[in-house]
């Protein structure tokens, strides 16, 4: 990531926002970043990392793994502008 060319690792990924809902009560929620910050510690990898952590976040979404949600409503993060939340179903 950054100056290379390497991909985001979609599997750290998608592990890193499953685990980090594991460890909040039901109803909490986090954000896309924090999964980010989580697989990628530089500030500029992770940064460069949120378009896949968003696409992740549609995948599991998808499969009914987790609900996005934005001002509390839940949304299709694919279509949804601006600041999502992710959290368990």
């Amino acid at each position: 990531m950054g100056a290379d060319t390497t991909p985001p690792d979609l599997a750290a990924l998608e592990h890193a926002i499953l685990a980090l809902l594991a460890q909040r009560p039901q109803g909490a929620s986090i954000c896309p970043s924090d999964a980010a910050r989580k697989v990628y510690p530089n500030a500029v990898q992770w940064r460069a990392a949120m378009p896949a952590v968003r696409a992740v976040a549609a995948q599991l979404a998808q499969r009914g793994d987790i609900v996005v949600t934005q001002k509390g409503v839940e949304v299709d993060i694919q279509t949804a502008r601006g600041p999502v939340r992710l959290r368990k179903p």
